[in-house]
């Protein structure tokens, strides 16, 4: 047994997504990064997403910090996932096999409203992000074109019944108030 597997644990989580489950470390397995896979075709790069995806039971995997939120195939019970899933990912983790094998670049904006999109990602970043990972989800800022934020949701937040309504009430209405720029925030994947 490895030291790395004494102090390693995992616990699961419900999320907002009843489709979601949100499985949690305790300790970081992708720091700074955040890497969505709604599909095995697109789990290339992450040895971790493909070996999950041989679950017959997955449909999406999301993995960011320190957890890993897993979208299951309609007719999946939790309660009978739920134990194989933790032990899988408790066990691959703690084997130091890697997460993913290519990691994305950064996006930097550029452009006259440098300032006011300063402002849009400082308030995502502050308030709206902690919030949205607590749930076992992403946010990310996509571009500010004539009063329009464009973000992107990941994780348990795409396919989210109550998505559209965190997205109007919760962060239109406060990057409205904060950054009055902003008229709309409209997400590319709802």
């Amino acid at each position: 047994m490895s030291d790395k597997s004494i102090y390693l644990d995992v616990y699961a989580e419900e999320t907002p997504n009843p489709e979601t489950m949100k499985f949690v470390f305790t300790s970081m397995i992708l720091p700074d990064d955040a890497m969505d896979f709604p599909t095995k075709e697109k789990a290339q790069v992450s040895p971790l997403a493909k070996s999950l995806f041989e679950f017959s039971f997955v449909n999406g995997v999301f993995i960011m910090n320190n957890f890993v939120t897993i979208t299951r195939l309609a007719g999946t019970e939790w309660h009978e996932v739920i134990p194989i899933l933790k032990e899988f990912l408790k066990a691959y983790v703690a084997a130091d096999e890697p997460i993913v094998i290519q990691r994305t670049a950064p996006h930097k904006y550029v452009g006259a409203d440098s300032v006011v999109v300063a402002q849009i990602i400082d308030v995502l970043d502050t308030y709206i992000k902690p919030a949205v990972e607590t749930d076992g989800g992403m946010i990310s800022f996509k571009s500010f074109e004539d009063g329009i934020v464009t973000v992107e949701l990941k994780g348990s937040c795409s396919g989210c019944p109550s998505s559209t309504v965190t997205l109007k009430r919760g962060i239109e209405g406060m990057l409205t108030r904060m950054v009055p720029e902003v008229k709309e925030v409209v997400a590319e994947n709802l």
